[in-house]
């Protein structure tokens, strides 16, 4: 039989001049690994993980999801690394990074058992929550320009390179859900066409525990954009890298989002589309009303 010649991503019209983000391949995953296990990424994983400004996570997902390295492998790595520890802490780190592990098998068993996941909601009341389903909210949150500022930096993030860091995922789901009250399926199924690591079971799973419809309910579990910005991006470079009309702004207005209305203006950034106490206290007395009905 002869060789085909398969066309080229250039000859399908997608020019792309800039560098990969990652390497594909086999030999590209295992060498990622072996740089993370050898390095001092694993060492400080569980301190680092979620700094999304700090290069503290292995960068493994897509290897995973598309089988170029099998999560065995990636586990025997792990334990290599720990017994090559020669302290508790880091033993520690290095077991913080295998329970992630263990939550993307988990997320791939429950997946397996209950495949309904993949079309709603697994508790009951989220099975007919009201959501609200503002269609200009949701265009908003999926450009980044919902006005508040991590939130939006995550966004662009993942839009302009089809990754985003795993804290903000969180963020941004439970931003969607719990201040927008739009319907996490929504969410899902855009992270879906934008991730290059986009697993079915891993998203659902992420995106089902951030609205609190999933396996690990705590449903009062709302993600506030300030504090957590403030925690885990204290100096704004995240939302500065992100947010290039932000990078003249105050430090301190851009961690806690209370950006000056003519502030916000200047910069042509927009001004928040919900305000996040009245949406958490709306969500908190919407999931009370489903609670009482489906008990």
């Amino acid at each position: 039989a002869g060789s085909i010649d398969l066309p080229t991503a250039k000859d399908l019209g997608f020019v792309w001049e800039n560098e990969l983000l990652l390497a594909p391949g086999e030999q590209a995953a295992q060498e990622r690994l072996e740089e993370f296990c050898e390095g001092v990424a694993i060492a400080e994983y569980k301190e680092q993980r979620n700094f999304p400004a700090v290069s503290g996570t292995s960068h493994l997902s897509a290897a995973l999801k598309f089988g170029t390295i099998g999560v065995r492998t990636v586990w025997a790595a792990a334990d290599a690394a720990s017994k090559r520890s020669r302290s508790d802490e880091t033993a520690s780190n290095i077991q913080t990074w295998q329970q992630e592990l263990a939550w993307r098998e988990f997320y791939q068993h429950a997946m397996y058992a209950f495949p309904s996941l993949a079309e709603g909601a697994f508790r009951e009341p989220f099975k007919d929550f009201p959501w609200g389903d503002n269609d200009a909210h949701f265009q908003a949150w999926c450009d980044g320009m919902t006005g508040y500022p991590i939130v939006d930096a995550a966004m662009r993030q993942m839009n302009q390179l089809g990754w985003m860091h795993n804290r903000c995922r969180m963020i941004v789901a439970s931003f969607l859900t719990k201040d927008l009250l739009v319907d996490l399926r929504r969410g899902e199924k855009y992270f879906m066409q934008r991730l290059y690591d986009g697993d079915l079971s891993a998203n659902n799973g992420g995106w089902q525990w951030s609205a609190s419809s999933g396996m690990d309910p705590k449903p009062l579990r709302i993600f506030n954009p300030a504090s957590q910005a403030k925690k885990f991006d204290p100096e704004a470079e995240y939302i500065r890298e992100w947010l290039p009309e932000l990078r003249s702004v105050d430090t301190g207005f851009l961690v806690t989002g209370e950006i000056p209305a003519e502030e916000r203006d200047r910069c042509n950034y927009p001004h928040p589309i919900v305000d996040h106490k009245k949406q958490q206290s709306l969500f908190k007395q919407i999931y009370q009303q489903q609670k009482q009905q489906s008990s």
